[in-house]
């Protein structure tokens, strides 16, 4: 089992007081916490290392770009990508499926098409893709799921067809916790030749990818998530549709000659990287994987659903409340309602006990609609939680609810 008395002290911010009691920090589902090791990662560069990469011929900016470049095959290997050409560093997961969905969009979606996407979509997995075929007079097409959090895997058979371009989808729900069967979907889609992206801001922290196994075209993840810098996030994109997709932003460094009649651009990955890069954010998201590469994977996924099952259970002993999200395949998340209450309400009291989680529709709101509610609390959880932690957050909300009621 995991060492969780290591591992808390490894992450600083876990020591916090909170209104005098001791922080609880279940809401890793919006931002993990960060180890010291990258903290003073990122602080080492801005000390010593602080340069502009790709486009100085002096000491510091030739050694950020040895490391920045260090940094892009780290993730290649983590991610099981065959080239540091498919890996292209974004501001975040939300801007790598802009990407994708304006640079594929432009060039192969258009009139009378379609895009398939999924109920259970974060917004940054749904509304590009609105964008898109708003823009190109295509269709949004979705495949609904169940009061228990799992998809009708027969409806992607019946949404697919000649006029699809592209499947977009989590490889795990934000508020359900869902972890769809994405094989299966990718084979049905692919088994039609429409190629598939996937959003796995929290499925590469609650499992990781091996994206030339899961034989997905795209896959997006922010590095906040997973323990490392905000501002920083990766797009995979196959080489070969890369290749062929048009930049999406325009500027520095992604050219590779430039006149008044006409632009030629840089090899990939830089074509999709314009302007000055978050080396920094690059460089201290490495550090975060090198981290969690130092922890056994399939301990974590143990703890982890410990917690998930520990939680489910204690929470589900309070009268009134309700978890959104059953499916058997499921991450720790664990979103609820308590009957009589307002989540804001519950949320608000649980932090002055020191207990942060989250409320509010989790920028999912066609999940609350599905289930016709305005907000959730949601529970996320990471390595370094206990079930101890777990107590005190049913204890909070028992709390919380004689308040309320």
């Amino acid at each position: 089992m995991l060492d969780l008395k290591k591992i808390r002290a490894d992450f600083p911010l876990l020591g916090t007081e909170v209104y005098g009691r001791p922080l609880v920090y279940l809401d890793n589902g919006a931002t993990a916490q960060k180890p010291l090791c990258v903290i003073e990662k990122i602080d080492a560069l801005h000390r010593s290392l602080n340069a502009n990469v790709h486009r100085g011929a002096h000491y510091l900016s030739e050694r950020c770009t040895e490391e920045y470049e260090a940094a892009r095959e780290t993730v290649r290997a983590f991610i099981g990508a065959e080239s540091t050409r498919e890996i292209v560093f974004t501001a975040g997961a939300t801007a790598a499926i802009n990407t994708v969905a304006y640079s594929f969009g432009e060039r192969w979606i258009g009139p009378g098409d379609n895009v398939v996407i999924t109920e259970m979509e974060h917004h940054s997995n749904i509304v590009p893709w609105q964008l898109i075929c708003e823009r190109k007079g295509a269709q949004l097409r979705v495949v609904p799921f169940n009061d228990r959090g799992e998809l009708y895997y027969d409806r992607f058979a019946e949404l697919i067809d000649d006029k699809t371009r592209i499947v977009a989808v989590t490889q795990a729900s934000n508020v359900l916790g869902t972890m769809p069967q994405l094989q299966r979907i990718i084979g049905l889609a692919h088994g039609r030749g429409v190629p598939v992206l996937v959003d796995g801001c929290q499925g590469i922290v609650h499992g990781g990818v091996d994206v030339a196994a899961l034989g997905c075209d795209f896959y997006a993840f922010s590095g906040h998530k997973l323990y490392g810098p905000t501002g920083i996030g990766v797009l995979y994109g196959r080489e070969e549709w890369l290749e062929q997709m048009p930049p999406f932003l325009g500027g520095g460094d992604m050219v590779a000659t430039v006149t008044f009649e006409k632009t030629t651009y840089a090899e990939l990955p830089l074509k999709f990287e314009a302007g000055t890069s978050n080396f920094i954010g690059a460089i201290g998201l490495a550090e975060a994987i090198r981290y969690l590469q130092r922890l056994d994977p399939r301990e974590v996924a143990q703890h982890e659903r410990l917690l998930l099952d520990y939680a489910t259970q204690k929470l589900s002993a309070i009268e009134g409340l309700r978890i959104y999200g059953l499916a058997p395949r499921k991450c720790s998340i664990v979103s609820f309602t308590v009957e009589g209450t307002h989540p804001l309400d519950l949320g608000m009291i649980l932090d002055k006990l020191g207990i942060a989680v989250r409320t509010g529709t989790h920028c999912a709101e066609p999940v609350m609609t599905h289930f016709g509610v305005t907000a959730m609390c949601r529970a996320s959880f990471a390595l370094y939680n206990t079930t101890s932690e777990i107590d005190a957050l049913t204890e909070g909300v028992e709390r919380a609810v004689r308040m309320l009621r």
